[in-house]
């Protein structure tokens, strides 16, 4: 089934590392809402089947309750929802007891809080605004409220975090009633207020990053958190369904200013351009590929997977030759502790994902 993405460009203010489109603009949020109903109703009576909402940013949880239920409430009219998981990513600072209410009310299932560590410091370094004391109550405040499924993010390198540091929030937030945990390792982006040499100097090194990723795989392993993602980890019953549409291949459709979508084999893109799209009867429409190759893309995203991918699968996809080349430097990787072969399943190793650009580009090419 399709999934379906919101992006909310909206932000009280940018974090320095952040490279995804959002604007300070909250006279906006209302003829932004507005603007995403109209483009949810242009799909209305084609009856496409959806299990999936996703409210991504930005960040959603500047809108209120009554705005993000009119999305939801237009996405039930014009798709056939089944079943939905509906995900609203939060920032602490930005979410409270009446509006979690209200989102519960208006069918979100799930909520997505972007945490980043349990030490202030930190926190202050990436221009949070909030602190460890608040996320926490804020999370528990979601559980009273009646969510079963609550995510939390933890930012790896951070400039001033150390092993026992991050080790710290690991163990402080998986105390927390969350059943899902995203580690993302900091990564300078182009363009962003941490561009600069200075910055790269003061985070975590290669070496730091790859320490303190695979002391984070080990360690929430041990509170119950399966890695099942190169970033993901969750308790039985926590995966995020939407997030796996992407690394199975499904199809999804995107929506708001710089939202990406594949939809009926086509991979494109809305300029990220929130006057435009306000303005816009439809959001802009830009293709980036038209057909996309199978094979390529079932191993560059299964093998983001712990499950991994079948290569026999790959080879139905891809041709022999491709089937006999990953079969070749798979063996290779198996003995370097990269990845695992199980008969015709391939997967990578904890060690294998902080290498796997590298690995997808040798078993492809």
């Amino acid at each position: 089934m399709t999934g379906i993405y919101i992006h909310v460009p909206f932000c009280k203010r940018k974090c320095p590392y952040c490279d995804f489109y959002s604007v300070c603009r909250p006279d906006l949020y209302d003829d932004y809402t507005q603007a995403v109903c109209r483009n949810i109703q242009a799909f209305r009576g084609r009856g496409i089947k959806c299990d999936t909402i996703y409210f991504g940013g930005g960040t959603p949880s500047v809108l209120s309750a009554e705005q993000v239920d009119r999305i939801i409430d237009t996405a039930g009219k014009c798709f056939d929802l089944c079943d939905p998981e509906i995900t609203l990513e939060a920032n602490p600072s930005s979410a409270d007891r009446d509006k979690m209410s209200g989102w519960r009310k208006a069918g979100v299932t799930r909520l997505s809080f972007g945490v980043q560590s349990a030490d202030d410091r930190e926190l202050g370094f990436l221009g949070r605004l909030h602190d460890f004391a608040q996320a926490e109550g804020v999370v528990e405040a979601a559980a009273c409220e009646g969510f079963q499924h609550i995510s939390c993010d933890v930012m790896l390198g951070v400039k001033g975090q150390t092993l026992e540091s991050l080790q710290n929030s690991i163990e402080r937030l998986t105390t927390l009633p969350v059943d899902h945990i995203s580690a993302y390792m900091l990564k300078i982006e182009k363009g962003t207020a941490f561009d600069c040499e200075e910055m790269r100097k003061s985070v975590a090194d290669d070496d730091m990053l790859c320490d303190m990723y695979l002391q984070t795989v080990k360690q929430l392993e041990g509170k119950g958190f399966l890695q099942y993602e190169i970033s993901n980890f969750a308790k039985e019953g926590g995966k995020s369904r939407h997030n796996l549409k992407y690394w199975h291949g499904e199809e999804y459709i995107g929506i708001g200013p710089s939202a990406h979508s594949y939809f009926e084999g086509v991979r494109y893109f809305c300029k990220g351009d929130i006057d435009a799209f306000i303005a816009d009867k439809l959001q802009s429409r830009t293709v980036l590929e038209e057909n996309p190759d199978k094979a390529e893309e079932y191993v560059m995203l299964g093998l983001r997977l712990t499950e991994g991918i079948d290569i026999r699968k790959a080879e139905q996809l891809g041709g022999s030759e491709l089937g006999r080349n990953i079969r070749k430097k798979a063996e290779l990787f198996q003995k370097q502790g990269l990845c695992v072969v199980d008969k015709d399943n391939l997967r990578l190793t904890p060690e294998g994902f902080l290498a796997s650009n590298s690995i997808i580009g040798e078993l492809l090419w």
